[in-house]
């Protein structure tokens, strides 16, 4: 098989296999040129501008959505790609979309490369990055034939999935999770695993026909051309074929004059017109990079969600409790256990212990609401008994750590086989908004009944984002149950209000949060009392890492 075809913001790892497999003489041949085929890319280094990121090429097999874990490590930190803060508001409808850049441009025109830069100084902890190198459209035999002798032409936009990318686009900008292909460069296929990206406030979509396509365009809030000149474009192809695909000058030219330089001068260049900012000289533009900056923060500013928690707390006072909810039996047991648990004297083993027990008691009630039919079984004594069998598909458990994973025992306890996801939610000091910052679900859970498990619920703004999420994974609002040890009616309202259909199940409902939104009487701070953390200054219940 020939070497793969150099595609347009895309480089084979090093360590791919050799392509082809030489006649002895050609094998010869090669290895006496190796060296000069090293100094031709050394000596193109000499050939480019300096750029003030000094950043080291790229080189990677697979799309830019590959990388793991979703994060983006800079000279000054570290930026989360993906997560997000709320997408919503108090009522649990959807709030303004992402602000999506478009970053287009010719092939090795610095795109990827202006994108970090933006991304580095926008100093905003929540960005996606979506490469256009993930969605190409799978390639036909044929088609297969022709890349494996440098005859499919990647840089033609029928070689891209451009309902996938609209899709795609869409649901990132409502802040819904979506799959996203990983191609692979050297087999010219799809990777068999998806990558799972989540919405942002900003989302970056780059490529070489970023602007090619009408209903795309009209997704994008911005759109950048990176204009960089064509022999520094040449330059970058040709040291990056000669170093690290093993190819020789005489085949990248040959490759550049055959496709790439008629696709830009067709298809690439005429988008110029099309883009509110026009960046030269690529990534050596700091100026550009800064007006850039500038304006996608005033944007930013006008599409702030403050997440409101007096709204929280006011809305639904006085209301009766929700017909969703229900509350476990208050037995002397019930009521002796929460005595135990409630009283600050009480030792870490003894919390431990007795909280346990509760959270049996609440799953073993929480499973009575799940949906049953009746079944014929036969006893050891050949008689037929009518009795019931689960009628779900299966049960999912959705921890929100820290303290929700101290209820996963109990509900493996019950339900054999059980899969358990963890949600991880902290809150911003900044602006007091609660933000995802952990995801870990299983697959194909929208066919699941979800157990969402908090020790405690308070103004319910955790909750609220934990069931956002699911939402977004495409999970029945009804399927989802929301079990917690302690709920404030504030939390009991403002789930019940924003998703009439999920089920709340809890063992007790304290009626007041304090000026600082702490569950009175309440039982204290869940996380620290089990784990035998230190307690915050105040006291308070504040779930670690965010109140429920």
């Amino acid at each position: 098989m020939a070497a793969p075809p150099a595609h347009a913001d895309a480089a084979p790892s090093p360590t791919s296999p050799p392509a082809a497999r030489d006649p002895p003489g050609r094998q010869a041949e090669k290895s006496e040129t190796a060296c000069e085929d090293r100094s031709n890319a050394e000596s193109l280094d000499r050939l480019l501008p300096p750029v003030g990121t000094g950043r080291s090429p790229r080189k990677r097999t697979t799309s830019q959505c590959k990388s793991e874990p979703p994060l983006l490590r800079t000279s000054k930190r570290t930026i989360y790609t993906a997560g997000r803060p709320p997408w919503y508001n108090e009522h649990g409808t959807q709030s303004k979309e992402a602000f999506a850049i478009g970053l287009g441009g010719g092939s090795a025109s610095g795109k990827t490369t202006v994108a970090r830069m933006i991304i580095e100084a926008l100093d905003v902890p929540w960005v996606v990055l979506l490469s256009m190198d993930s969605f190409y459209k799978v390639l036909t035999e044929q088609q297969q034939e022709q890349a494996a002798h440098n005859n499919f032409n990647f840089d033609h936009p029928d070689a891209f999935d451009f309902d996938l990318i609209i899709s795609t686009l869409k649901k990132l900008k409502q802040g819904k999770s979506v799959k996203v292909p990983i191609y692979d460069f050297t087999t010219h296929s799809r990777k068999k695993d998806w990558k799972t990206l989540y919405g942002a406030n900003v989302i970056i979509f780059e490529g070489i026909m970023a602007f090619a396509d009408k209903t795309l365009l009209e997704l994008l809030d911005m759109k950048i051309f990176v204009d960089t000149d064509s022999d520094i474009r040449l330059v970058r192809r040709l040291r990056r074929d000669i170093s690290e695909r093993g190819r020789d000058i005489e085949g990248v030219i040959k490759q550049y004059n055959k496709f790439v330089k008629p696709a830009f001068d067709q298809y690439i260049q005429p988008t110029m017109r099309l883009a509110d900012i026009v960046v030269p000289r690529g990534s050596g533009n700091t100026v550009a990079i800064d007006l850039i900056v500038q304006h996608v923060h005033s944007q930013l500013e006008e599409r702030k969600l403050r997440w409101d928690m007096a709204a929280l707390a006011s809305a639904h006072q006085c209301h009766p409790l929700p017909r969703t909810l229900s509350v476990l039996k208050s037995t002397p047991q019930v009521r002796g256990m929460h005595t135990i648990i409630r009283d600050k004297e009480t030792s870490r083993d003894e919390f431990i212990f007795y909280s346990k027990r509760l959270m049996r008691l609440l799953i073993e009630h929480a499973l009575s609401f799940l949906p049953f039919q009746d079944c014929v079984v036969q006893t050891p004594q050949g008689q037929d008994y009518a009795g019931k069998c689960y009628a779900g598909k299966q049960i999912t458990g959705v921890s929100i750590l820290r303290a929700g994973e101290t209820m996963e025992p109990a509900l493996r306890a019950v339900c054999k086989d059980v899969r358990i996801g963890t949600i991880l939610i902290q809150t911003n000091q900044l602006t007091g908004e609660p933000e995802l910052h952990y995801l870990r679900l299983p697959k194909d859970i929208s066919d699941d009944h979800v157990i969402l498990m908090d020790c405690t619920v308070s103004t319910g703004a955790a909750a609220m984002m934990a069931v956002r999420v699911l939402l977004d994974h495409d999970v029945p609002e009804d399927k989802i149950f929301l079990l917690s040890l302690l709920m404030a009616e504030m939390g009991v309202h403002s789930v019940a209000y924003a998703f009439p259909r999920v089920r709340i199940i809890t063992t007790a409902v304290d009626k007041r949060v304090n000026d600082l939104f702490r569950i009175i009487p309440g039982i204290g701070n869940f996380g620290d009392r089990y784990f035998g953390t230190d307690a915050v200054p105040d006291g308070s219940d504040e779930e670690e890492p965010y109140t429920g």
